[in-house]
């Protein structure tokens, strides 16, 4: 009889969608008619052995029952299994928003093995020009914060620019599935 071999496949998509104000001159002044979406991007994440490890630690070991994590913009170069929070020579953490901190990942319900933030996406409000990369996943709210646990991130197919006034609606998805 041969081995049995099972495993659990993980997963992490980001849906990135950038609106940009459109206004209309109303008696004289200038008043927003609507929200338009300029570009819309999905990409998959790499979980960091941090990420790993935490997830494994909250599972099996501690039991943590509601970790906090918060979504952040990263720069370019590429993110390996080795980065944390603390270093991540490869990329730079990227804040052209106004938001205090980084915006919350509030998942929803579990399902079919998958859950989400989309009834809560994570917001982010631009307020500087600026060209971003990716995101990543973080169990700290501080902004340019280098302490926590470094889930993991991803890259867009391309650069990104955004504009003052530019609001990004996050939808993280993390999946595990048998393998």
């Amino acid at each position: 009889m041969g081995n049995l071999i099972a495993g659990v496949l993980s997963s992490t998509r980001y849906k990135v969608e950038c609106f940009r104000p459109r206004f209309i001159e109303f008696k004289g002044r200038k008043e927003l008619a609507e929200m338009v979406k300029i570009w819309e991007e999905e990409f998959k994440n790499i979980v960091v052995t941090a990420g790993l490890n935490k997830l494994l630690d909250a599972t099996f070991k501690t039991g943590l029952t509601s970790p906090a994590w918060y979504v952040g913009f990263k720069g370019s170069g590429t993110m390996i299994a080795a980065d944390t929070m603390a270093s991540h020579s490869g990329w730079a953490e990227l804040v052209p928003y106004s938001d205090s901190t980084r915006p919350a990942f509030t998942p929803g319900s579990i399902s079919s093995g998958a859950v989400d933030n989309s009834a809560s996406k994570a917001v982010f409000n631009i307020n500087t020009s600026s060209t971003i990369y990716g995101c990543f996943l973080a169990d700290n709210s501080t902004k340019s914060g280098t302490t926590g646990t470094l889930y993991g991130g991803g890259d867009f197919g391309a650069s990104r620019s955004v504009v003052n006034g530019d609001v990004l609606n996050i939808t993280v998805t993390l999946t595990q599935a048998s393998a």
